[in-house]
């Protein structure tokens, strides 16, 4: 877990070779498979930037254990290597979840973690590090459709915020 944390938590820089994502935030909670975890999205500014920022609270009751903030993605084609994006955060550990045209059940996905510091700093996933979570399919750049950053796992308080979404060469 700890190869995909430190994956790329860099100095803020601007990427020549990256194609700026617009997604269209939507929150999504264990509450649609019973769980009572509670939490919200908000988009607006955060610390200077314009971001959307998930809070909440992840609760394991009821075999519960996520809150999560989602987009679906138009087809991009195949020659991205990863996706970016910066962060800012509680210290907590979260969740990048990238879905495809080949995963079929709602809990499949390919996936790595990532800490949401203090301060904004970019988190970069290059799509050879995704793992991939009850599948044997494998990733294809050409059929993502879904990006999710998600709380998950344990119980704790949420709080991170996504700003400047883009796939990267």
């Amino acid at each position: 877990m700890l190869r995909a944390l430190l994956l790329a938590l860099l100095p803020l820089a601007a990427e020549a070779d990256a194609m700026d994502l617009t997604p269209r935030w939507e929150f999504v909670a264990d509450t649609v498979m019973g769980g009572v975890s509670t939490g919200a999205i908000a988009e607006g500014v955060v610390e200077g930037r314009d971001a959307v920022r998930l809070r909440g609270e992840v609760s394991l009751e009821n075999d519960g254990g996520f809150v999560q903030v989602a987009t679906d993605l138009d087809p991009v084609g195949p020659e991205w290597t990863g996706v970016a994006f910066e962060t800012l955060g509680n210290g907590e550990t979260y969740e990048v979840r990238l879905r495809t045209d080949a995963l079929r059940r709602p809990w499949q996905s390919f996936r790595a973690p990532f800490r949401a510091p203090a301060a904004w700093a970019t988190v970069r996933v290059p799509f050879a590090a995704l793992e991939p979570h009850r599948t044997d399919a494998r990733f294809d750049p050409a059929e993502l459709r879904r990006l999710g950053i998600v709380a998950v796992g344990r119980a704790f308080a949420a709080d991170v915020a996504v700003s400047n979404l883009r796939l990267y060469r």
